[in-house]
């Protein structure tokens, strides 16, 4: 699980909501009537952002929603992988034209870029329409993404990080 930050326009941070678990950073979040950061994972809800952050309650690295075999948190074990223990506080990237590559999306149905995405019920990006509102657009498939260590996964001769989307903010 993994967020790639291309360039994004708007770090801010606003604090979470007791009640979260198993938020993975680059999930789709929204904010409650308290002002607080909770996953977007109703069809029709309003996203605000992407989260930055990751809040789990996983004493082994890895949340339980995730499906990625993609390594583990780097963060201290004290804080029994939550990086939002210390000030209750989540890092949300929003601001149009924000981009970001990860490796944590839903469905997604198209070969070529420049379609809508959508918000799936597991707070994750997809193109499936009717999801919610469209809130970035896909700039490019999922690949590998070149890691720039020399290997020999991929044609550039560098070692993949794995299939990451890579997807334009549009909130």
């Amino acid at each position: 699980m993994a967020l790639i930050e291309q360039y994004m326009v708007v770090a801010d941070h606003y604090p979470v909501n007791s009640a979260v678990t198993n938020l993975i950073e680059d999930m789709v979040v929204k904010l409650n009537t308290a002002g607080e950061v909770i996953k977007c994972t109703v069809a029709g809800s309003t996203a605000f952002g992407i989260a930055g952050d990751t809040k789990s309650t996983s004493t082994s690295g890895l949340p339980s929603t995730n499906a990625s075999s993609q390594g583990a948190f780097v963060n201290r074990v004290s804080d029994s992988f939550d990086e939002t223990k210390a000030s209750g506080r989540c890092t949300v990237y929003t601001g149009t034209g924000s981009r970001f590559a990860t490796d944590q999306y839903g469905v997604i149905t198209v070969a070529i870029g420049q379609d809508p995405l959508y918000v799936d019920t597991a707070s994750k990006l997809t193109t499936v329409a009717g999801a919610g509102n469209q809130i970035a657009v896909l700039i490019h498939a999922p690949s590998a993404y070149d890691s720039g260590v020399p290997g020999i996964d991929i044609t550039t001769g560098s070692m993949t990080l794995g299939n990451y989307l890579e997807f334009k903010l549009l909130i």
